[in-house]
């Protein structure tokens, strides 16, 4: 896996065509799997959460208007200087920083819920960004992780293989208009990543109680979620 610096320069340089690629790659899906982790969240209005890794924002508007106030955090400033745009005047739109998924500078038990879309993979130590928005979570919240898996039916699975690993790389360099190798690295870091009940293993590690899992769109994406020991 690449160090820090080079994700964060490879995030940086694929930010202005980063949702437009995202809209396109997915034919849209991605829409749909963020509805389905603000319902995993169960996000209530007055509730405070976090969403790790924010990227461009996405899945914080969808918690914002489930009626949640959410601070957005990632490591890339061109990332979240697209999702500050996007934010614009709104007094009820997410706040965003620049934040270390494995440093995140609050205290401990500040958030209802911390999520993380897409994201985990690309933290060099999975398990101590889930320790830290376990940290930053009060006792009984939910911790909440969308990622990416890979499907297990032997039809979707020759597919995905096939378009995962030689058309998307290359449309999604077109398309975002990358001169990098950010979706390149988006398949080998997906094939690579642990999932399904590795992943779980890890939520348990964390010191997340009763791990669990929805697979969506069979078996594409997962969508995980934990809860605080009270």
């Amino acid at each position: 896996m690449p160090d820090g610096a080079v994700i964060q320069r490879m995030f940086a340089e694929v930010a202005p065509g980063y949702d437009r690629a995202n809209r396109a790659l997915s034919f849209g899906i991605d829409v749909l799997w963020r509805r389905r982790t603000v319902r995993m969240v169960d996000a209530r209005p007055g509730e405070r959460g976090i969403d790790v890794c924010a990227g461009t924002g996405d899945l914080s508007f969808a918690l914002q208007r489930a009626g949640a106030t959410v601070l957005g955090a990632d490591f890339c400033a061109p990332m979240l200087a697209r999702a500050c745009a996007k934010a614009g005047a709104d007094p009820k739109a997410p706040r965003f920083l620049a934040a270390d998924a494995m440093a995140l500078p609050f205290p401990t038990a500040s958030f209802d819920f911390a999520t993380v879309a897409f994201g985990i993979r690309n933290v060099s130590d999975p398990l101590a960004a889930l320790r830290e928005m376990a940290r930053v979570v009060r006792p009984g919240g939910r911790v909440v992780v969308l990622e990416f898996t890979k499907p297990r039916v032997p039809l979707l699975g020759a597919f995905y293989r096939c378009y995962f690993g030689k058309v998307l790389p290359r449309l999604g360099a077109w398309i975002s208009g990358a001169r990098n190798n950010a979706y390149q690295y988006l398949h080998d870091s997906v094939m690579a990543f642990p999932e399904r009940q590795d992943f779980l293993a890890l939520m348990a590690a964390a010191g997340l109680q009763r791990p669990r899992m929805s697979l969506l769109t069979g078996g594409i994406a997962a969508i995980y979620r934990g809860e605080v020991a009270g």
